[in-house]
């Protein structure tokens, strides 16, 4: 395991020059103490756990301190937000400190967000404040269990630092890992800015350190593409599965790596509710629960749109073609597997979206039924489900027909059956409610919810002594909290 000042840097995307990004430092936190870190995220650096509790842990990640070997930069970039295309964005309050490679050869970045004004802040004070940052270490390591492709987040440190929101709140700042911070946005600001040779630089560098494999296709561009594709049909497909809404699909917080990134108003959904609405400044529901998949295919036809020097518009329209297909295979596989179900059937389409139609509307905890679908027999499981929907007759016929299909499936035995179920069927998710009092207590001094949250959260499928709080449904309060994107 290694010191914090064992890091080995390779600033790979800081070598390619200010047109890039811009030279930049972090802006100081007062008095910089931890509120929490992830054992995971820092194992891959190589990092010796214990060095998040000593002081310049807090001082290096609240921005008093940087290594020698670092180069902080904000990137540039563009995008769609909310349909509209914005020229120029950009790291407003992030910044890429630089690229680590561990002992296995991975590279990660450490991008420092909430760490001051840079030329890319626009109107914005460049600082995030606890409550946010919180949520985005939460979430981050969250979906990583999972098994959701995430950014990772490495520590949250707090601060009394004033910051004006709504209200006076506290300066925070997160450390969040990727092996990538590209995204969609950064093809768009130089299509759309008429920089073909950065444009082609960017592009060679994606290829040459994420899509490496691509280079061996007879068209490595399109292939990248085509990978492009399948990633985001995944990554959305697992969202839809496991109930997330992301709530601001903009392109510009699209990874070129198809991973969830930029963690704002995201909400998992408590009740069953496909046209949820997680960010309520989401007046006409662009980026509701169920607008997940189209809009995953709007963000890469304009990630397509920004290609088209690399790759014809015919090759271009049929890799996007291949965005549903690959959408419904995940999707349908995974909820199968949610299901119970091991082999595949024609109808298990219709078996799921029945489901899902007699769950609307009924105030079925969405994560809670899958888990309990698992706990006993089809029979005894079924019965006691019932209770929970609206349309009684409706369950029942549902109910006959799952029974039915599962008993064509296989003869495994419960204690199997149980077992693979809940392999797939977390018991505890990151509802909004819990993360509200987890940041309450932050936000009085006492970080140890947050810590016990996280530790909970990083075993989700697995039952913990102790902990049946953080699997029960949430109180009606905590069914109606409003996220905006303020942090």
């Amino acid at each position: 395991m290694k010191a914090l000042d064992e890091l080995t840097f390779d600033n790979r995307f800081a070598r390619l020059g200010d047109a890039f990004s811009t030279h930049v430092l972090p802006e100081p936190l007062d008095e910089p103490r931890l509120v929490v870190a992830s054992k995971a995220a820092m194992a891959l650096l190589d990092l010796d756990p214990a060095v998040a509790e000593t002081p310049v842990f807090a001082e290096l990640f609240g921005g008093h301190k940087l290594w020698a070997e670092a180069e902080p930069r904000a990137m540039v970039y563009s995008g769609h937000q909310f349909g509209g295309y914005t020229p120029q964005l950009g790291d407003g309050r992030g910044m890429l400190l630089g690229e680590v490679y561990n002992q296995a050869g991975e590279h990660w970045d450490l991008h420092l967000k909430g760490a001051g004004m840079t030329p890319y802040s626009r109107m914005g004070d460049g600082r995030a404040v606890l409550r946010s940052s919180i949520r985005e270490f939460l979430a981050s390591e969250a979906l990583h269990a999972l098994g959701i492709p995430s950014s990772r987040a490495l520590c949250v440190i707090g601060s009394s630092t004033p910051v004006w929101r709504e209200k006076q709140e506290r300066g925070a700042m997160v450390l969040r890992l990727a092996q990538s911070h590209i995204r969609f946005g950064h093809f768009e600001y130089f299509y759309y800015t008429k920089k073909p040779e950065q444009h082609a630089e960017l592009a060679e560098h994606v290829l040459n350190l994420h899509y490496p494999e691509c280079r061996e296709q007879p068209e490595p561009y399109l292939a990248m593409f085509r990978e492009i594709v399948e990633r985001n049909a995944e990554m959305i497909a697992k969202w839809q599965a496991y109930g997330f809404c992301h709530g601001v699909m903009n392109t510009d917080n699209m990874s070129i790596l198809g991973i969830t990134f930029d963690f704002g108003p995201f909400a998992f959904l408590d009740d069953f509710d496909a046209h949820f609405i997680c960010n309520h400044s989401d007046h006409e529901g662009r980026y509701s629960f169920s607008n997940q998949v189209p809009i995953g295919q709007w963000n890469l036809s304009a990630l397509a749109q920004a290609l088209t020097p690399f790759i014809s518009v015919d090759a271009l329209k049929e890799a996007l073609g291949l965005y549903l297909p690959f959408y419904q295979a995940h999707y349908l596989d995974l909820m199968r597997r949610r299901l119970g179900l091991i082999t595949a059937e024609d109808g298990d389409q219709k078996l799921v979206e029945g489901l899902l139609k007699l769950m609307q509307n009924s105030g079925v905890d969405y994560t809670l039924f899958f888990r309990r679908l698992g706990d006993e027999s089809p029979e005894l499981a079924v019965k006691r489900l019932r209770d929970d929907f609206v349309d009684l007759a409706g369950f029942d016929a549902w109910a006959e027909l799952y029974k039915a299909r599962v008993a064509r499936d296989g003869d495994d035995s419960q204690e199997q059956r149980r077992e693979r179920m809940h392999a797939v069927n977390p018991l505890y998710i990151l509802r909004n409610y819990l993360a509200q009092n987890a940041i309450a207590a932050a936000e009085a001094g006492d970080y140890s919810e947050v810590r016990r949250l996280h530790e909970v959260l990083s075993k989700p499928f697995e039952e913990q002594a102790g902990m049946e709080q953080y699997a029960q449904r949430p109180p009606d309060w905590g069914k109606h909290l409003e996220i905006s994107c303020s942090s």
